[in-house]
């Protein structure tokens, strides 16, 4: 898919790979926030609920899209 205002800079390549690194960004922002909440549980022994909901509302966003795009595609 060619856009045509974009047609010189923007192609499908292009689309997949922001596609690709956002998923990547997301997962790798969900694995800091749990490793963040796992320093501060286990080191300074304080539940950092910030962090624990962050990084488990981008796990289950994560898998409740894997699970729509399962049964819908």
């Amino acid at each position: 898919m060619i856009l045509p205002v974009f047609s010189k800079s923007i192609d499908e390549r292009f689309l997949t790979h922001r596609l690709r690194s956002t998923s990547f960004g997301g997962i790798a922002g969900a694995w800091v926030a749990m490793a963040l909440f796992a320093w501060h549980y286990y080191h300074d022994h304080f539940w950092s609920w910030e962090l624990l909901s962050v990084g488990l509302t981008m796990a289950a966003v994560k898998l409740g899209f894997m699970t729509w795009y399962h049964f819908t595609d």
